[in-house]
């Protein structure tokens, strides 16, 4: 993509009321749009991270027997009444409406009920089971204050799968291959060397305790105490004699952290609420027994800008950048310069964002390059030819170079 087509451009400032590190930034780099507090339009450049995300995710519940659906946002007030979650003294954060005929309804805060009662039209016999279901979908949440820029929104975008056994040992072998494919996505996007598994509450969706994904992060809201193999607990719930027993207590190390995941054992608590039943092989009546998966994936993305920025701006993995290398015309004017970018161009259009900008000068460049955040720069100037173009590592600063030719076959082949 060339920059000079893109409508949306880089800004020197964020707006004043935006103070998290993760929206100033994304704002400033024409990724995202604050629409108001709590919600955010994801621009080209933003969706494409977005999206890349998502492919992640997408891999790995597939991997592990995950079936895609899409579900409606609005939601039948009847069904959440049966688990006693519509009133608000147990759910607070509801956004609630009405639709022409009078009749209540709500925009979805999450999806136990809904896809409960979808299952429980084709859920009759334990050959019907185990399975696992997931979406991507937009949730809303009423959020008193909302803050933290993309960590906590009204409107979001979230990653939720369920699971359906017949049996506890199903149930527990759905939920360690979930553990696993979470901290797989982790680490492709780059936040594995600093993700825990975190014990936690289960808060209003199970009375069991929870597993919670949580990065360090000065950011985060959370405070966990973590061990040296890659697990923690959530500061909430240390006075658990479960979590003591694991050995968590405040004499571990204290981090702030931002919980980017987390995975509940629901139990039979919505099947039994909503009929969701099965037949064993010796024609008894049981309730199938579920969990729950989810990734925020904004916030996952506004994770990855907190963790891995610097103070010249973003620093996108691999894995979820937007393009893998910007391309920079440092003398547009000069027409070998301006032949020799358009070459690279013309072989790695897919690959690259091409600052091809007329008017822009080379420090400008730079500026917005570093800002922007792909893994790579390849700086075309007036000392540059075919055998000798300088490519600089965005994370590093390292500077190498590299023939046109290495370039494309080296960037092709990621």
């Amino acid at each position: 993509m060339k920059q000079s087509h893109l409508f949306t451009k880089t800004r020197k400032d964020a707006p004043k009321d935006e103070v998290a590190k993760n929206a100033q930034l994304l704002i400033r780099a024409g990724y995202v749009h604050k629409e108001m507090a709590g919600v955010y339009s994801f621009l080209p450049l933003g969706l494409k991270v977005i999206e890349n995300i998502k492919t992640i995710v997408r891999e790995e519940m597939n991997k592990i027997g995950g079936q895609e659906l899409s579900l409606p946002a609005l939601q039948d007030k009847n069904l959440w009444e049966k688990t006693g979650r519509w009133d608000d003294k147990v759910v607070d954060n509801w956004f609630k409406t009405k639709i022409a005929n009078g009749t209540e309804t709500g925009l979805g805060l999450s999806h136990e009920e809904p896809l409960t009662n979808l299952v429980a039209g084709y859920v009759s016999s334990y050959k019907d089971l185990p399975f696992s279901a997931y979406q991507f979908q937009t949730k809303f949440r009423n959020e008193m204050r909302a803050k933290s820029g993309l960590m906590r929104g009204r409107e979001f975008l979230m990653k939720d799968m369920y699971s359906f056994s017949a049996t506890e040992e199903q149930h527990l072998e759905a939920f360690k291959k979930a553990r696993e494919a979470y901290v797989t996505v982790f680490k492709r996007v780059g936040l594995g060397e600093i993700t825990y598994v975190t014990q936690a509450s289960g808060g209003v969706f199970s009375n069991e305790l929870s597993e919670e994904f949580q990065t360090i992060s000065d950011a985060g809201e959370d405070v966990i105490y973590v061990k040296d193999d890659m697990t923690a607990a959530n500061d909430e719930v240390l006075a658990d004699e479960r979590v003591v027993g694991m050995g968590f207590s405040k004499n571990l190390s204290e981090k702030k952290s931002i919980e980017v995941g987390n995975i509940f054992h629901l139990g039979t608590k919505y099947s039994d609420a909503l009929g969701l039943k099965f037949k064993t092989d010796t024609a008894e009546e049981k309730s199938v027994i579920m969990g729950c998966y989810g990734i925020g994936i904004g916030r996952l993305m506004g994770t990855i800008v907190e963790a891995l920025s610097d103070e010249n701006g973003i620093i996108w993995p691999e894995s979820v950048a937007p393009f893998k290398a910007h391309l920079l015309c440092l003398a547009p004017d000069d027409e070998n310069v301006k032949m020799l970018a358009d070459d690279i161009y013309r072989e790695l259009e897919g690959n690259v964002l091409y600052d091809d900008r007329e008017h822009a000068r080379g420090g400008e460049k730079f500026a917005d390059a570093d800002l922007m955040g792909m893994p790579y720069q390849i700086i075309v100037g007036k000392k540059s030819h075919q055998d000798a173009i300088e490519v600089k590592h965005r994370k590093t600063g390292k500077v190498e170079t590299k023939s046109m030719s290495e370039i494309i076959e080296w960037l092709q082949s990621k």
